[in-house]
């Protein structure tokens, strides 16, 4: 009985427009960027987290429109007069409407991985439980919004809940997450553990994942919350909503003491195989990491050319190019960590911009030129960046090309002309003297120090 009463709540009750509501927006939103996920399993799931952003307030929306169904139809006194309890009666429609919400989650996730399985070469298995942790959230959702909908049974209370969820889930743990603003510079300080009580995350780099312990956590906390939604749900007397408070009271007291601070940050860490690197060794080895395989066949051929161009100039020019290990320095929790440097036959390159089908978009002619400077630096921990040392860089890259640095986007004219002038100065010098200098440079930076870098540009420069 239990089973086609189940039936006919999935069939004829809100729970399928929720449903359907939550698809339809989850993938509009995923496939209108799948540039930021195309090929990587990981960034997937993360994607597919943050979009709880969205998708709680729907889920609390829909259930509050479920809700307050007896009190539209105006019979809630006759169901009050039947020997049946009330728990019995609430949950097929309970159960429809978590079945119809976490069903379209996972329609959105399976949708979206289409644009991952062509490019993809590694799964990691951290993928299902990041994913797993969104069906207790939005069922818990769903829920507490049914039991909003019976306790104020309005029609205004289901866009009240909507908006109140995003506040909550969007807008509050960005404001935890904002830096202090100093009297010269934003300093950025660790989000507090309550931020890790809400689903969503973002922020996390290509080689990271969230610990499983926080994963855990995190479902543990939404399912003694999705407890509480249900125990409100059939309560009717005073002492049954007190109880029902319960399983969330629990949940948050053993949870919360155990998250870490720092919000997504805190709860990611890096994960070994993803940052393994997969070469080409057919010439100069060219490498890139696990994560990114899919890129190897579109960087080879910039990676060789860059690296004859430094073997016809530079004295000890290195002869292998390897994509960066390091996490980006915004989704690091302690930005001051000196990453291991590699050797002097290493030239190390950014990840390139991926494309929304998850092969390297080298359309604007952009990565030759990063290659070349890629020459100019080294893996050394956060540093300020002087406009010296830029330019510096510039023409030295540009002194590899045996051509004036190229005029950039946003570039001013002032600085294009001293870039010229310094090119020009540096060119001027006999051929030897241009080897020493540039010798000396790549000695510098290799060593983490930029005087001798910025000793190739004119005296008097600003």
């Amino acid at each position: 009985m239990t089973g086609r009463i189940l039936r006919i709540e999935l069939r004829r009750s809100a729970a399928l427009g929720t449903a359907l509501l939550i698809l339809v927006t989850g993938a509009a939103l995923l496939l209108s960027s799948t540039q930021f996920f195309a090929g990587r399993w990981m960034q997937l799931a993360v994607m597919a987290r943050s979009l709880l952003m969205v998708l709680l307030p729907l889920a609390l929306a829909g259930g509050a429109w479920m809700g307050r169904r007896d009190a539209r139809h105006r019979v809630n006194e006759l169901f009050a007069s039947t020997v049946r309890p009330r728990w019995q009666r609430v949950a097929p429609t309970a159960g429809a409407l978590a079945v119809s919400v976490v069903t379209a989650y996972l329609l959105v996730f399976l949708i979206a991985a289409g644009w991952v399985v062509p490019t993809s070469n590694y799964f990691p298995s951290a993928t299902i439980i990041v994913v797993a942790v969104g069906l207790p959230a939005l069922v818990a959702a769903g829920w507490l919004g049914m039991a909003a909908g019976r306790a104020v049974p309005r029609v205004i209370t289901a866009p009240v809940l909507a908006v109140v969820g995003f506040v909550l889930v969007g807008l509050v743990p960005e404001l935890a997450m904002a830096p202090d603003t100093g009297a010269e510079i934003a300093q950025f300080r660790p989000e507090p553990a309550t931020v890790l009580l809400v689903p969503a995350i973002t922020g996390l780099d290509d080689f990271q994942t969230i610990a499983t312990k926080v994963s855990l956590l995190q479902a543990l906390w939404l399912g003694s919350l999705a407890a509480t939604g249900l125990l409100l749900l059939g309560a009717v007397r005073r002492r049954a909503i007190a109880f029902a408070v319960l399983p969330a009271v629990l949940g948050l007291a053993v949870t919360l003491p155990l998250l870490p601070i720092g919000g997504a940050r805190g709860a990611a860490v890096v994960d070994p195989v993803a940052i393994e690197l997969v070469c080409d060794n057919d010439g100069p080895q060219v490498c890139v990491t696990r994560a990114h395989a899919a890129l190897l066949p579109d960087v080879v051929g910039p990676a060789r050319q860059a690296l004859g161009m430094m073997a016809a100039k530079l004295p000890n020019a290195p002869v292998r190019a390897v994509e960066t290990q390091q996490v980006t320095y915004w989704a690091r929790l302690d930005r001051d960590t000196v990453p291991p440097r590699h050797s002097a036959d290493t030239v190390v390159f950014d990840t390139p911009t991926i494309d929304r089908l998850g092969h390297a978009d080298l359309s604007d002619d952009y990565f030759l030129p990063s290659l070349l400077e890629a020459a100019w630096q080294q893996e050394c921990g956060e540093q300020s960046v002087r406009g010296d040392v830029y330019r510096a860089r510039m023409v030295a890259a540009a002194w590899l090309t045996g051509r004036p640095p190229a005029p950039q986007p946003g570039w001013a004219p002032e600085e294009m002309a001293l870039q010229e002038s310094a090119y020009q100065a540096l060119v001027s010098l006999p051929e030897a003297e241009q080897r020493r200098r540039m010798a000396a440079a790549r000695e510098g930076v290799l060593a983490c120090r930029d005087d001798e870098l910025v000793a190739i540009l004119p005296k008097g420069q600003p």
